[in-house]
């Protein structure tokens, strides 16, 4: 029977006890419209997913749920939140474990998270991963196809579904357990770990498709804008101080350089290195000394963006400096290089910020990496001057946030069908490669030489090279003798002249 099957499996786990086993059953037989157990005709695979997916075969078999995407996946939640446990357990649980380390209390989480179909990993595993050799160290490139794409049912059933504002938006506590609905993602098997961060109450969740390793969200509990000021770089680095085996990260607070999701106060993180904090320090530079923080270190770091590294033991003076580089370069402007603080009353400097904990000679040390970030447009950059200019669009023409910035591209899953055309016209077969490639592809065919078996490595590398100059783009101050001298300009106004060479 493909009930017990399932059940078994959740037994197995030590996700439901064996006392339990009646009750989750008739649980899964009333999702299922089934009166009884049933025999399944054919095959079953034994794969907990691939069971899933037939037990939502016979859902919309016996016309308990229709066809559509968001009906699938509002059923798979509920019935995946039958084995999940309810958020007091879960958070009674973690922080037990965290007790013990803050490690096992996040692996505990993470692997529930998978267990419960919450994070994406099949579809994560459908992503186009590789990295990309760059005078910057190794850029990660991720042609993202997690996220399914929507048919035309799915797409008319949003048009003419009524109007909701419950929950606010993705990030709030209260989508935890939600049903959801076709215009808004199933979270029955949704949970959220509470936290304090200094005096407030925040969540700690894991992303449904996500782009690295334990790939989280910290979530205010508040629903309330992104900003970045004093209380973030202060939040960073508790959160830090909490979870020393995650980075944490803030998306910039303004339009074009900020995140997808401004409307909430929220932070990324999770336990991966990038390329961003592997970089090093960047000869031109001198090693700044900062007479009114001598506990912080002052770096720059050899980075297509502009990024000043911070260290320190103290976590108020990291705090502090950060806070004044902020506020120095809220208000700065350089016309030699384009940068404009404001135009009229509107704001056009802020910061990409991302704190850590690292281990320096045998001293635990608070670590904030802060991306000047500036987002005026021109004339010939109506999009963004300081954004992937327009000859890179065919490639990547969406906001630079947190997550490039520490160079991982996250590209526009038409590219795998797109290079694939590309390809085609490299080799001289015939192709409906996309116009917007021509110019790009022209070049590349002019390098000749192309062979069935090497032209989709080479078309990658190529695409990695397009995102270092996405992120030289977006870099405020370019690594050349001009923008070095111009950063050098702007530091020296930060901390004054007595730096040493």
């Amino acid at each position: 029977m493909i009930v017990d099957q399932f059940i078994d499996i959740a037994v197995k786990n030590g996700e439901v006890a064996e006392l339990d086993r009646i009750y989750v059953t008739n649980r899964l037989l009333d999702l299922l419209g089934w009166s009884e157990k049933r025999a399944v005709a054919g095959d079953v695979a034994a794969d907990r997913l691939a069971l899933l997916d037939k037990l939502t075969d016979l859902a919309v078999e016996s016309g308990v749920i229709g066809d559509a995407i968001s009906a699938r996946e509002i059923w798979q939640s509920k019935v995946m939140d039958l084995f999940v446990p309810c958020p007091s357990d879960l958070n009674t649980e973690f922080w037990e474990l965290y007790e013990q380390s803050p490690s096992q209390a996040t692996d505990y989480f993470y692997k529930v998270s998978k267990a419960s179909d919450y994070i994406k990993t099949r579809s994560i595993a459908k992503n186009i991963e590789y990295l990309v050799d760059t005078d910057y160290g190794e850029l990660e490139m991720t042609i993202n196809l997690s996220r399914p794409e929507k048919d035309p049912k799915q797409i008319a059933m949003e048009k003419a579904a009524e109007a909701v504002s419950y929950p606010l938006c993705a990030l709030c506590l209260e989508n935890e357990g939600y049903a959801g609905r076709t215009d808004f993602p199933a979270r029955t098997n949704h949970r959220i770990v509470r936290m304090r961060v200094g005096d407030e109450e925040w969540g700690l969740q894991y992303s449904p498709y996500a782009y690295y390793e334990e790939h989280c969200i910290f979530l205010s509990a508040e629903h309330r804008p992104m900003v970045i000021d004093r209380g973030t770089f202060t939040r960073l680095v508790k959160i830090t101080a909490q979870f020393p085996n995650y980075f944490v990260g803030s998306n910039a607070d303004l339009p074009i350089v900020g995140g997808s999701i401004l409307s909430h106060d929220h932070y990324q993180g999770g336990a991966h290195m990038f390329a961003m904090a592997k970089a090093p320090v960047h000869k031109e530079f001198p090693a700044y000394q900062w007479a009114e923080f001598p506990s912080v270190s002052v770096e720059i770091v050899k980075w297509p963006m502009s990024v000043i590294r911070l260290q320190s033991v103290s976590e108020a003076d990291i705090v502090s400096a950060a806070d004044v580089i902020l506020q120095k370069w809220k208000d700065y402007s350089d016309d030699e290089v384009g940068i404009l603080a404001y135009s009229g009353e509107e704001r056009h400097n802020t910061i990409t910020p991302i704190a850590s904990r690292r281990e320096v000679a045998g001293e635990q040390l608070f670590e904030l990496s802060l991306v000047l970030r500036n987002n005026r447009r021109t004339a010939e950059h109506p999009d963004g001057l300081f954004h992937p200019h327009q000859a890179l669009h065919h490639i990547k023409k969406e906001n630079i946030g947190l997550i490039e910035v520490m160079g991982l591209a996250v590209l526009p899953p038409r590219l795998k069908s797109e290079l694939e055309e590309v390809a085609r016209y490299l080799l001289d077969q015939p192709h409906a490669m996309a116009d917007y490639h021509s110019e790009w592809a022209d070049r590349l065919k002019r390098k000749g030489g192309f062979q069935e078996e090497t032209v989709m490595p080479f078309l990658q590398q190529e695409v990695g090279k397009v995102f270092e100059q996405v992120l030289t783009d977006a870099g405020v101050f370019k690594d050349t003798a001009e923008g070095i001298r111009a950063f050098r300009k702007f530091m020296e106004l930060v901390i004054g002249t007595g730096d040493q060479e």
